[in-house]
């Protein structure tokens, strides 16, 4: 027999309703609010095509970015703020290609008034009352739950008895399936019918800290761990194009920049260093040169970059913290060794060190390496065994859920990294 809905079902009810009120007050001002404004300036074009197909796609890209933030927040350790401006971006790309391809008419100013509003209004509502909101989660206490104590912005309530009334005011449930017993799985089977969210507990902490747990990897995660080989070709195959599109662009800023290092301190422009690529098939890495000319060591401390690093020069911390240095890579992911976005590779030395010392640690070789990453913009440079093994679990995270989506993220998050900064050392 089921449970009588609870308080914390009425709460999930009103936020429904509030995501109604984000869908809604969306379409008003991407869609209605341009059309009216138009009507306003232009009555006599009110009515034609072009301002009805703009009405119409202006709210498909509403309907597209709702979609696609709703499919990525099953989880919430999928911030909004990550995931609010790609999914507009996508979902206003999307109908332009639309468009595009089918010849329609379209009304410019109404798509431009469109995607300016769906960003206003999103950032908007987020910054009033999303971002305020700490969700409270039910733990069952029973398996490996005790690492979720450690994870900060969420109310981790522990229920003491299996019924669906000691979870009251909650916006889930979290357990570990494999530990449960079977009144409490009983009280889960409820809580999901009555439209609920429960969480395995694994899912819930990849999704909340970004990172794949390895000290406890299965034969299960390993299996998964091996990318969608459909999106893996798919991938390089964009890499190769986005490359050979961006280098003419890319000639001019590289010039400029080996001009500087060349008049700031003597020495070759660019460095090469030995990396390990995927498959563990070492490449010579290009990047320009950021520290005082020295013959290069294959210690573990010549390959390793501290903060304050006395080596750096003064145009190479500006480049470090821009990310410029890496600029020259264009020419890797050309000859095929890497790719604009995955795991950073790293020096033979230390890939020698860290195999011997982290367990799993080649598994991160499953995909090719990339110029940013989703350590890179979650955690940024690291030096130390412990920082290392972190990055790695990003890595893994990034492999398991390799997916077109992630990398837009991971390039959207880049942006922000090289504007300010983060993680340079």
């Amino acid at each position: 027999m089921l449970h009588a809905p609870p308080t914390s079902l009425r709460t999930q009810r009103r936020f429904i309703t509030r995501q109604r009120f984000n869908l809604l007050g969306a379409l008003a001002a991407t869609a209605a609010l341009p059309f009216l404004l138009r009507a306003i300036i232009l009555p006599e074009d009110t009515f034609y095509a072009s301002s009805l197909n703009a009405l119409m796609f202006n709210g498909l890209a509403v309907l597209i970015a709702f979609w696609t933030r709703f499919s990525i927040e099953i989880y919430p350790g999928n911030r909004s703020t990550h995931v609010i401006l790609p999914s507009i971006v996508v979902a206003h790309a999307t109908i332009m290609t639309i468009l595009l391809m089918a010849r329609l008419p379209y009304d410019r100013l109404a798509l431009v008034a469109g995607f300016t509003g769906h960003i206003l209004w999103s950032y908007g509502l987020y910054f009033a009352v999303q971002r305020y909101i700490r969700q409270r989660i039910a733990v069952v206490p029973f398996g490996r739950v005790e690492r979720l104590e450690t994870i900060e912005n969420v109310h981790w309530h522990i229920m003491h008895h299996p019924t669906l009334d000691d979870a009251a005011g909650c916006d889930g449930l979290v357990a570990d399936f494999s530990a449960s017993p079977p009144e409490w799985e009983a009280m889960m089977a409820d809580a999901a019918v009555q439209g609920r969210m429960v969480y395995q507990v694994k899912q819930l902490y990849e999704s909340l800290t970004g990172r794949v747990a390895i000290d406890h990897l299965s034969e299960n995660s390993f299996g998964s761990l091996v990318p969608a080989r459909g999106y893996f070709h798919l991938k390089s195959l964009g890499d190769l194009a986005f490359a050979l599109v961006a280098l003419p662009f890319a000639l001019p800023v590289l010039g400029a920049i080996a001009l500087a290092i060349k008049l700031d301190s003597p020495g070759p422009i660019f460095f090469r260093q030995r990396r390990v690529g995927q498959a563990g098939v070492p490449f010579d890495m290009l990047k320009f040169r950021t520290m005082f000319h020295r013959p290069a060591g294959s210690e573990i401390d010549e390959v390793i970059t501290a903060d304050g690093d006395p080596r750096v020069t003064r145009v190479g911390s500006r480049l470090r913290r821009s990310r410029l240095d890496e600029l020259p890579q264009i020419f890797n992911i050309i000859l095929g060794q890497m790719s604009w976005i995955g795991p950073r590779p790293e020096a033979e030395a230390l890939s020698t060190w860290y195999t011997g010392e982290i367990p799993f640690y080649r598994y991160r070789h499953v995909v090719r390496p990339g110029i940013t990453g989703w350590a890179q913009v979650n955690q940024g440079h690291v030096a130390s065994v412990d920082e290392v093994h972190a990055k790695l679990q990003y890595d893994f995270y990034y492999v398991k859920y390799f997916s077109a989506w992630l990398d837009i993220l991971i390039a959207f998050r880049t942006v922000k990294t090289m504007t300010t900064g983060f993680g340079s050392r």
